[in-house]
């Protein structure tokens, strides 16, 4: 079965094992920690709030160490595209790109990237959904964190 092209509307990735169940069990193990340190505040109780507070902050940072490298890997490769892409007038002011800007130019096709750069030079694409909003012919990224 092929895979559902991708788009604006269905690109957001979804991570199960992180997103339907260690968060939401860890969320509600810390709310329940605390609950019962409300209602029986002792040194027990006080322990499992801050073992489960640390475990929650845990799964959060280390999700946020993951998307932050994989940022980095795709300014990367996006500023290697950019150079192959553009023209040679608009390879110098790559460097005017923010990273949240490259982000979401790398759902841009080729064709479209030159009119999408200009435009964020221009001022008028601020964000990466910003960009993402104007992009007609989609390419697909599935292999994300």
């Amino acid at each position: 079965m092929a895979a559902m092209p991708q788009s604006y509307a269905n690109h957001r990735r979804i991570f199960p094992l992180y997103h339907l169940f260690a968060f939401p069990v860890l969320l509600v193990n810390a709310v329940v920690a605390v609950a019962e340190y409300v209602d029986a505040p002792n040194m027990k109780t006080g322990w499992w709030v801050v073992v489960s507070l640390a475990l929650f902050c845990g799964l959060v940072a280390n999700r946020a160490s993951t998307l932050i490298v994989q940022n980095r890997l795709v300014g990367l490769e996006m500023r290697l595209r950019l150079t192959a892409v553009l023209s040679p007038e608009l390879r110098p002011r790559i460097g005017e790109l923010t990273l949240r800007q490259i982000i979401g130019l790398r759902f841009a096709s080729d064709d479209e990237l030159e009119g999408l750069v200009r435009r964020c030079i221009a001022g008028e694409l601020k964000t990466a959904d910003d960009i993402k909003r104007q992009i007609k012919s989609w390419r697909p990224d599935f292999v994300r964190a």
